[in-house]
């Protein structure tokens, strides 16, 4: 009797010989062999809008696209003088610092899968990292032998390697790498460089390093450690929690604000924060998730103009989607009135909708503008725009609201000045510091190729757009529990959305992590990097668990001096707590599933456990029990339980090794892509 196929089989890509390794699984039999990661393959419509747009740019305006090429990342590593580093790296070499698609988007319960090409094109930043990585693991399994430390403990010496290294790639041009692997020290070598760290002068160049990382990994001499896998997600997480929480942090102003001025004002922006999520926010952010392909794709091509074409062509395209969007905001009070059955509280949501209408070009200029920086590996763009936007929030609230006497509007109007401030504060850093060689300019060809971009955006808006109209079908039935109810909803979507900003970031490195490390065939450190996440997933789930329950009491006093919404707040942030486990276990699992390409199986499970368990088991509980607003928190925290479990038997039930083969397919069909992509542009 034949085998049954393993979680990850594919009869179609593996043979006979791997048949003998294949884990018998519990689920093989339920699932299909060929789930699809999203609605289409976009890999195709990909291809076929940047082929067009290098056609039209060659024809029209004559770009030198060799000359782009010229300083594309996977012509060269390293630094110009070294002609072995120059082919030591290929782009395809770069296999363990891949940034994640979807790191540009994140807030609430964003773990629905969106569409993304398998292995998204490194740029310099990423491949400089990747050989990085390739160092230190083989340095831990005593390929390469360990540098010998200084012996002296200057205090200006240890400054500049725990400051130093870890920020100096911030300053590097995008053409070159940074400097800590580039080879010998020579005359021209900074004298703090060569006395400060002997390591720079032990290290191998780029070419011999790489070599040794290959010989090392098909002769599967390369392990990782759980104390190294820590050590990576927490560098990897760590700043990506930080720009979340900042990123989060204008909307909690906002909310912190009119929690001061009454019971109505905080429920009325729960019922308005959560409409125009669903109707304009969660819908850009889907649309937008295309240029996490296209940007990437552009850039590692070598055609950089063609970033910021993808972006302005996004831009223009979402501000035409958003002309009906505030049509509907404006005229929204007798929809909101009809939803809920207190009128104060649908008049202030809707005048606070009328007033973010300003701040919609903002909004979807700010979308597309994270993406055109990531492409380019600025992460740190978005960050330090955050760093000024962020209190900049917080000070509009209080001069807007109090200091004017705007009172509820000067929430609003604050929150759209801030939407607004956020893309010029980046447009500005990329102007005055680094990223403006991939900007061409204002070109009229924004205007053209839009059809297949539409096709290539569309799944992702309709995902997340599915999964976050559940928070709003419990939104609108907390409305229906009173103005008190409405109000400690806002607080506690408030403080478990913020709560979800470090689980979602740690999903996000768990994924990258994982995906290099099946990319590169370390099945094994793969399985050790989800473990370690899994737990890491229940320390931050119990951290949560522990600050919402043990803070109850001064997190809602936080949020507003009302005692019977204090109460309540008191009273159902224990059951959100308890969800916090649940949430991050989910998050993180998810994440895990993304980074051995079958974030599907996710996908559609979070999918069936909001709209089969969640929905139904919140509403039964609500209503039914009559348990109220614990009741619907009752029902989100069933469904995430349900999903977690899911994904989680999902994983242990999965043959790793067979994951490494999909992800070589997909790696071997990417690279006939790339070349056909080449060839046909030398052909233009």
């Amino acid at each position: 009797m034949p085998e049954s196929p393993g979680v990850f089989d594919n009869p179609l890509e593996h043979g006979n010989d791997h048949s003998r390794d294949r884990r018998e699984s519990i689920l093989s039999n339920f699932l299909p062999e060929n789930l699809p990661s999203s609605f289409l393959e976009t890999g195709p419509i990909a291809r076929e809008i940047l082929s067009r747009d290098i056609e039209e740019c060659s024809s029209s305006d004559g770009e030198d696209d060799d000359d782009n090429a010229a300083n594309a990342p996977h012509h060269h590593h390293g630094s110009g003088d070294n002609d072995s580093t120059k082919s030591g790296l290929a782009q395809e070499d770069a296999k363990l610092a891949f940034h994640p698609n979807g790191v540009a988007y994140g807030c609430g319960f964003s773990t629905v899968p969106l569409p993304g090409i398998d292995r998204p094109v490194p740029n310099p930043r990423e491949i400089e990292e990747s050989l990085a990585e390739e160092l230190s693991l083989l340095r831990e399994n005593g390929i390469i032998q360990e540098s010998t430390r200084p012996r002296h403990g200057s205090m200006v010496g240890s400054i500049y390697r725990v400051f130093g290294h870890s920020h100096e790639h911030l300053h590097q041009p995008q053409s070159g790498p940074a400097t800590p692997l580039a080879g010998p020290a020579n005359e021209t070598t900074a004298l703090l460089d060569g006395a400060g760290d002997v390591e720079r002068q032990n290290t191998p160049p780029p070419a011999e390093i790489h070599q040794l990382w290959e010989e090392a990994v098909a002769a599967q001499k390369v392990k990782t450690t759980w104390q190294h896998e820590v050590k990576t997600l927490v560098s990897y997480s760590g700043p990506l929690i930080a720009t979340f929480l900042l990123h989060y942090s204008v909307t909690i102003g906002s909310v912190l604000t009119v929690g001061r001025l009454g019971m109505l004002e905080l429920g009325a922006v729960n019922l308005a924060t959560m409409t125009a999520s669903i109707t304009c926010y969660v819908p850009v952010q889907g649309l937008s998730t295309c240029l996490d392909t296209l940007c990437s794709q552009a850039f590692g091509s070598g055609h950089k103009k063609l970033v910021g074409l993808q972006s302005q062509r996004m831009t223009w395209l979402l501000w035409m989607l958003m002309v009906p969007i505030a049509a509907l905001w404006w005229f929204s009070e007798p929809v909101l009135a009809a939803l809920v059955p207190d009128k104060d509280t649908a008049r202030l949501a809707a005048q606070y909708l009328r007033i973010l209408i300003i701040g919609m070009p903002g909004v979807a200029a700010f979308e597309s503008g994270k993406r055109f920086v990531q492409s380019q590996g600025l992460f740190h763009a978005t960050t330090y725009t955050l760093l000024i936007g962020a209190p900049l929030s917080f000070f509009q609230n209080w001069l807007f609201a109090f200091h004017f006497g705007w009172s509820f509007a000067g929430a609003a109007m604050a929150m759209a000045v801030t939407q607004n401030l956020l893309p010029l504060l980046l447009m500005l850093y990329v102007r005055l510091f680094e990223g403006m060689e991939c900007w061409g300019g204002f070109s009229k060809k924004a205007f053209s190729n839009w059809g297949p971009m539409i096709k290539l955006a569309f799944p992702g808006m309709i995902m997340i757009e599915a999964q976050f109209s559940v928070l709003e079908v419990l939104t609108i039935s907390a409305a229906s529990f009173g103005t008190a109810k409405l109000a400690a909803q806002s607080v506690l979507v408030t403080v478990t959305s913020t709560a979800f900003n470090i689980p979602f970031p740690l999903a996000i490195a768990t994924s990258t992590r994982v995906a290099n490390l099946i990319g590169a065939g370390l099945s094994d450190a793969a399985r050790v990097t989800a473990k370690v996440a899994i737990v890491a997933a229940c320390v931050v789930g119990a951290f949560n668990l522990t600050i919402l329950a043990g803070l109850r009491g001064p997190i809602a006093r936080v949020f507003t001096d009302n005692d019977e919404v204090i109460e309540i707040v008191k009273r159902v942030i224990l059951v959100c707590a308890v969800m916090e486990v649940f949430d991050s276990l989910a998050a993180v699992s998810h994440g895990i599933l993304r980074g051995v390409g079958r974030q599907a199986i996710g996908g559609y499970a979070n999918l069936f456990s909001y709209y089969v368990v969640a929905l139904p088991v919140g509403l039964s509980t609500a209503f039914a029990l009559g348990w109220e607003l614990a009741g619907l928190w009752v029902g989100l925290t069933a469904g995430l339980a349900v999903v977690s479990g899911l994904e989680i038997l999902y994983l242990y039930n999965a043959n790793w090794e067979l994951a490494v083969l999909q992800a070589e397919k997909r790696m071997r069909s990417e690279d006939v892509n790339n070349s056909e992509r080449k060839q046909s542009r030398h052909e233009v």
